[in-house]
């Protein structure tokens, strides 16, 4: 396994040079990722930089660090990941197809992080390739939180691995909670806080050079701006969060918040929602949480 440490991470700039210079990757048939995996050794919970995100999320102050927050941590070692060799496909074209964190422990303002990311496994998709990346979060040597990136290369004939299966199902009775507004200039507010400076995300123009007729908003964005209306305005201690994304949600648009709560599941408390389109009959994404109170 080859550990890359990576203290002081690029500029957004030059993290978006190496996806595009990425795009000249020709790799073939791929039959694993190389193990490799990406540490930030110290990263400290900032005040300033949480209370952006939460605003721009929508999450209340007294809730504290968002649990999807330490996401925002990983993005750097990602970037560093698709523009290096050891990611075979260009970084320009990978969609994020599927999320999972996992918080185990409440995190605070000021705490001092070590965050990792591993490459994962592959898995054959009738649309090309999956390839996961998985994310790991400590504190004082506790591992306090985790994740999983799903991405999907578009396009690679004969792909690898076993069947990718959709872990969320379809059926569930949910009913509309909510409607909200994803504004004109989100993927840009969105994108100075997370370093997602993706020009997919940023306006018209830049989306059109990528084949999109509008700007598209962050499926983190998306997610994090639905948790912030499914969660109480207080900490939580320990959550699960999984997300299929399935339409992009074009921008400036509406959405709509579908959910149901559930009694049965592995914390105390548990719910499936999707976003969904401001009719209501198509999926932006579909979700399923699960949650504990901080003690």
């Amino acid at each position: 396994m080859t550990t890359i440490e990576i203290s002081t991470p690029r500029h957004a700039a030059q993290m978006y040079a190496g996806a595009l210079l990425s795009s000249r990757k020709r790799p073939g048939v791929v039959r694993a990722l190389k193990p490799v995996t990406y540490v930030r050794p110290a990263v400290t919970l900032d005040a300033a930089q949480v209370a952006a995100y939460a605003k721009v999320c929508g999450f209340k102050p007294e809730a504290g660090v968002p649990v999807l927050y330490p996401q925002m941590l990983t993005f750097p070692l990602a970037m560093e990941f698709f523009a290096s060799e050891h990611c075979p496909w260009p970084a320009m074209g990978t969609v994020h197809l599927a999320n999972r964190i996992h918080q185990h422990r409440q995190l605070s303002v000021g705490d001092l992080l070590r965050v990792e990311m591993r490459t994962g496994e592959l898995l054959a998709h009738e649309k090309g390739q999956v390839f996961t990346l998985e994310f790991a979060i400590s504190r004082e040597g506790e591992r306090v939180w985790d994740g999983t990136m799903t991405a999907l290369r578009i396009g690679v004939k004969n792909p690898v691995g076993k069947p990718y299966v959709s872990a969320l199902s379809s059926d569930a009775n949910l009913s509309c909670q909510a409607g909200f507004t994803a504004p004109a200039d989100i993927g840009r507010r969105y994108g100075l806080v997370s370093g997602d400076m993706n020009p997919i995300h940023l306006s018209a123009p830049s989306a059109k050079l990528f084949g999109f007729r509008q700007a598209i908003a962050h499926g983190l964005w998306t997610k994090a701006r639905a948790l912030a209306a499914m969660l109480p305005r207080q900490p939580i201690g320990q959550a699960e969060v999984t997300v299929e994304f399935k339409t992009p949600l074009y921008l400036p648009g509406r959405a709509s918040l579908w959910a149901t709560r559930q009694v049965k599941g592995t914390f105390p408390h548990n719910a499936i929602f999707e976003v969904r389109n401001a009719k209501g009959d198509k999926p932006h994404l579909r979700a399923q949480l699960g949650y504990a109170f901080a003690a």
